[in-house]
């Protein structure tokens, strides 16, 4: 294996439920998974913390300001160089009016039927269910 391929982006991703159950997510309007959706966050600017991340990328994609809690879970995924390293956080929503933003095309509630129609980022239903953060029906 190369160096370059060993190479590890430091993401995060914010897994938020509202009072009903449902989920948040956004559509992704760059690559990778431009179209598809998948949940807010991105990419750890050097020096920042994962909360400070998260509460900047959450901010950005969606209006949302949120408190970010307990880590949930971490995936790797491909990067034209090297692989992303996601870290999910539970989130919770402070304030704010959700609106897609930055490198959201649109952003939604989704409860389990909802989310059964819709192009996911690969492996996030599986993900999300191994680790019991799908939204309810």
């Amino acid at each position: 294996m190369t160096a370059e391929r060993e190479l590890r982006i430091r993401c995060v991703g914010g897994i938020a439920h509202n009072p009903d159950g449902r989920l948040l997510l956004v559509r992704r309007a760059n690559p990778p998974g431009e179209g598809l959706w998948s949940l807010p966050g991105g990419r750890v600017e050097p020096d920042e913390s994962d909360e400070t991340a998260l509460m900047r990328e959450l901010r950005e994609e969606t209006g949302l300001s949120v408190t970010v809690g307990a880590l949930i879970g971490t995936v790797t995924r491909p990067a034209p160089r090297g692989l992303y390293e996601i870290h999910d956080y539970a989130c919770q929503v402070r304030s704010g009016v959700l609106r897609p933003g930055d490198d959201a095309s649109d952003a939604r509630w989704a409860d389990a039927a909802i989310l059964a129609t819709l192009p996911l980022t690969e492996m996030l239903h599986d993900t999300l269910a191994a680790w019991g953060q799908l939204p309810r029906s």
